[in-house]
């Protein structure tokens, strides 16, 4: 993508999505994790500062919840122009619906929209260019992932029922990047068969269509345990000592 430009084609332009109406319970504070302090930011800020300093994005919805009492206290892209905000939903895919449907008001149904977790604040420029150029020539829409390195189990009644080979196997991170149109049609027909999909590539593999994997770096985390805090500083103390 040439250097400034906001479009992977002509005409096409891409936007980031950040649900964040997610409470966290599995971490346990009394702030929502996204609003944690992080190498003297909130995360979310983290993560969505990715997007708006990023020439190839024209824009950002953040999705919130209805008693979010954070947001405008704490995050320095509230009120900030290109950062559109959005109602929270019951699940995360219904955020994300939200989310569409505010983007469709500057956006275009060919454009891209890349959804990327609040709790990711780690992600990488060289990983986000990475997925934008190969956008490129994608029919379908591309998601970042890494390998399975760990032997996998699948359990049953708490034993080990069988060995999965790992060769196969990815773990799914975010951004995840369809169409407007596309990515819309697919949380609908997921929506009519009562399915809650956990990420966006499974509501597009529900229309029959295959996302391409994008191979990233595997510090783009999720902070989810209190552990996954002081892991995270780490990475971007690591990324700011070897820019990426």
């Amino acid at each position: 993508m040439p250097p400034g430009g906001s479009q992977v084609s002509t005409g096409v332009r891409c936007w980031g999505l950040i649900p964040a109406a997610g409470v966290g319970r599995r971490f346990g504070a009394e702030v929502p994790k996204q609003y944690l302090a992080l190498a003297g930011r909130p995360v979310i800020d983290h993560a969505i500062g990715a997007f708006v300093a990023h020439p190839g994005i024209a824009g950002c919805a953040v999705v919130l919840g209805a008693e979010d009492g954070w947001w405008a206290d704490v995050s320095a892209y509230a009120g900030h122009p290109r950062v559109l905000r959005a109602p929270g939903g019951a699940e995360r895919c219904h955020s994300v619906r939200n989310g569409l449907e505010a983007l469709a008001q500057r956006a275009a149904d060919e454009d891209w929209v890349l959804v990327h977790d609040a709790a990711r604040p780690c992600l990488r420029r060289t990983d986000l260019d990475r997925l934008l150029e190969a956008l490129q020539d994608e029919p379908v829409g591309a998601l970042l992932a890494v390998p399975i390195a760990d032997t996998v189990k699948r359990a049953d009644a708490g034993q080990v029922a069988e060995t999965l080979p790992r060769s196969a196997l990815w773990r799914a991170y975010t951004p995840q990047a369809f169409r407007l149109g596309l990515l819309r049609r697919a949380l609908d027909h997921a929506a009519t068969k009562d399915l809650i999909v956990t990420d966006d590539a499974s509501a597009v593999e529900l229309l029959g269509l295959r996302p391409a994997l994008v191979e990233c770096s595997a510090d783009n985390i999720k902070i989810t345990r209190p552990e996954d805090l002081p892991l995270a500083a780490f990475y971007l103390e690591q990324q700011r000592e070897t820019p990426c």
